[in-house]
């Protein structure tokens, strides 16, 4: 087993960064081969690509039934509300407590 360390890590990072080419079948089989080896040596991104492709065939598989109902405009005038009260608190100054 690969021994997790700095550039190990690195070396995920770059399995990373393909995992969707991977996953599509849109890399030569060159670097199809390294992915697989890394993978060979490292649980962690054995579990993390697992999740990934499941992750995928459920978004695949998704099939929205019916579009929502809209939004009536009590919903929509409670939405606008919390929506500006949470700007105003992002640009209000910080409190200052009082000693």
């Amino acid at each position: 087993m690969t021994e997790h360390n700095g550039k190990h890590f690195e070396s995920c990072q770059e399995i990373f960064a393909q995992l969707s080419a991977y996953l599509d079948e849109d890399l030569p089989p060159d670097a199809c081969r390294e992915i697989d080896e890394h993978l060979a040596g490292c649980p962690p991104c054995v579990e993390f690509v697992a999740s990934l492709r499941r992750t995928l065939e459920l978004y695949r598989g998704y099939k929205p039934s019916e579009k929502p109902d809209p939004l009536d405009d009590a919903t929509r005038h409670r939405l606008r509300e919390a929506y500006r009260k949470m700007l105003a608190a992002r640009h209000a100054p910080p409190e200052t407590g009082s000693l």
